[in-house]
């Protein structure tokens, strides 16, 4: 898609607008952050990780947002494992030392990036698709869920994607559809209060649509010029 159309498709942001303002289904969009943020109050995300997490998933919401912080914008990003502080090791060997375990009364948006989800016996997000335990507290959870890739199934399995429209990985959309989602074929699903990311690198055009949300088209073009990357496919809302 040329980038003219992908601006066309996602301009329904408007810079600064307060998220409390958007309306999805009759519901407040985004009600776990109802006001931009700010210096005083930044955008707080969590970025879940795992054994057997992808690489890519978790790395490019934590490569744009800290990328967008360090140009001052009002976001904090953390890192956190589904329990406690843990060393987590990756899909291709990476290992992580987090030092925090997921809280979530302490984040505006939880992003749950995806991985292993054809290994059904080994590491990545068939272990938390049977923890039941997580589960219970991902469905219950007020922050923003942000599924990256097979991220999204986890989200699935907790019920929050039932009667919505959502994306995931190529691989995983049969499924997806089969537990009650609606499919819909874009990079990027924002449903107000759930936002879903198709396959792996659309980790970072939804990176870029959350600085565009919460903090504004202008902002989020500016990181993206420093990225150097232009954003793929449609948003749709």
């Amino acid at each position: 898609m040329e980038r003219r159309t992908f601006i066309r498709a996602s301009a329904l942001s408007a810079g600064g607008l307060s998220v409390g303002a958007l309306s999805v289904g009759g519901a407040s969009a985004g009600a776990a952050h109802a006001q931009p943020a700010t210096a005083e109050k930044p955008l707080r995300v969590q970025v879940l990780v795992y054994d057997g997490v992808e690489e890519q998933d978790f790395a490019a919401p934590v490569e744009v947002l800290g990328l967008a912080a360090k140009m001052g914008g009002a976001v904090r990003t953390t890192l956190v494992t589904p329990d406690r502080p843990a060393t987590v090791t990756c899909t291709y060997g990476t290992r992580l030392d987090v030092a925090a375990g997921w809280s979530p009364h302490d984040a505006d948006v939880l992003v749950v990036p995806g991985g292993g989800y054809t290994d059904l016996h080994g590491p990545g997000v068939r272990r938390l698709i049977a923890d039941r335990g997580f589960l219970r507290r991902l469905a219950g959870v007020s922050a923003l869920p942000v599924g990256i890739c097979t991220g999204v199934m986890v989200l699935s399995a907790a019920g929050l994607t039932r009667g919505r429209p959502a994306t995931t990985h190529s691989g995983a959309k049969a499924d997806l559809r089969a537990q009650g989602a609606t499919v819909v074929d874009a990079r990027v699903v924002d449903d107000g209060t759930l936002v879903t990311g198709g396959g792996i690198t659309s980790g970072l055009d939804v990176s870029l649509w959350l600085l565009e949300r919460f903090l504004g088209a202008k902002f989020a073009q500016r990181v993206e010029v420093v990225l150097e990357y232009e954003r793929r496919g449609t948003v749709w809302r």
